[in-house]
């Protein structure tokens, strides 16, 4: 098991403690060309990493034997597909472990946009406890613009809609539980009547920056964006300049597209070799997160057992309701 955090022993222990039969070791290294060989005997790696999984790294495990790769998060952007099918892994990971941890968390941020409350603690700061100028928006008055509607963006559009906010929003697939919640549109209608637009979809292909200059001139001056999903959804020179121009008044990012350069690890800010994000971190309507929106005890712990007994699924069986189709 590669790349252990201490919040997720306790919930390692209780999984082993209920399949006695099973060994379970584990690492707090990520799973890399220097450290595959450390699962070397094993019938099977359970991981959980943004940085890439290298090539040489999958060609390793597959020579030691080893082909069941369980994933303790959702997204498989960060494996070669081709080389996956190539090697004849199979994969599983955890499609949903919760939900209401991101979509709180994006809601959450929301409210902070439109309460101003980093530019609050930045007066506040400095001794100047003043209202003025920054007086805040109600969530109530707002067109909040969900951007897919699967298992997070749905139940984010249902907290929305219990603020009172009126709530669209696309899909590929509309989901019939938000009859009379979400009102269903295009995207491009959406980008023109949302003052807030809050992204749930994964990064393929199709949605590689797909807030870029054009998309970002068809959106309302001083529109907010929430970002908790994939940061290569947004192009970030693009953002930089529509907060330039105001065209976006704020933005909150719980995930970027260089992010393996800084999250998750103590930085130096003068260090950092990521021009976008040092523009972008000091400003005062700008909320960056360091992926933390899924972070919370229960997430945690659905992530742990149910990726460790997918595991023991695909050795024992050759299957798993949570098998990847590459």
């Amino acid at each position: 098991m590669y790349g252990v955090y201490q919040d997720e022993v306790p919930y390692i222990k209780e999984w082993q403690e209920e399949h006695p039969e099973v060994t379970v070791d584990s690492t707090t290294k990520l799973l890399d060309e220097s450290t595959v060989n450390l699962s070397k005997g094993s019938d099977g790696v359970v991981v959980f990493q943004q940085k890439p999984y290298s090539d040489e790294a999958l060609r390793q495990l597959a020579f030691n034997g080893i082909t069941k790769m369980s994933l303790r998060n959702v997204g498989v952007d960060n494996l070669n597909h081709e080389l996956v099918r190539e090697l004849g892994f199979q994969i599983t990971n955890v499609p949903v472990y919760s939900p209401a941890a991101i979509a709180e968390f994006s809601v959450t941020q929301a409210l902070n946009l439109l309460r101003r409350t980093k530019e609050f603690y930045l007066k506040l700061a400095k001794g100047d406890y003043n209202w003025a100028p920054h007086i805040a928006k109600e969530m109530n008055k707002q067109v909040v613009g969900i951007v897919g509607t699967g298992n997070i963006g749905s139940t984010a559009a249902k907290i929305f809609a219990g603020f009172g906010a009126k709530v669209i929003a696309y899909s590929r697939h509309q989901n019939k539980e938000l009859e009379g919640i979400v009102e269903y549109v295009s995207l491009d209608e959406l980008y023109k009547r949302a003052t807030i637009i809050s992204l749930y979809l994964p990064h393929v292909p199709a949605t590689d920056k797909m807030l870029n200059e054009k998309t970002f001139a068809m959106m309302q001056d001083g529109v907010l964006l929430v970002n908790t999903a994939r940061g290569p959804l947004v192009d970030e020179k693009a953002l930089i300049e529509a907060l330039n121009s105001g065209k976006v008044g704020g933005a909150a990012l719980d995930v970027m597209t260089g992010e393996t350069k800084i999250f998750n690890q103590q930085i130096d800010f003068q260090e950092v070799d990521y021009n976008e994000f040092k523009d972008l971190v000091d400003r005062p309507n700008v909320l960056i997160t360091p992926h933390i929106a899924f972070y919370t005890d229960q997430a945690i712990k659905n992530m742990v057992k149910m990726s460790l007994s997918a595991n023991l699924d695909l050795i024992k069986t050759g299957n798993s309701d949570k098998l990847v189709k590459f």
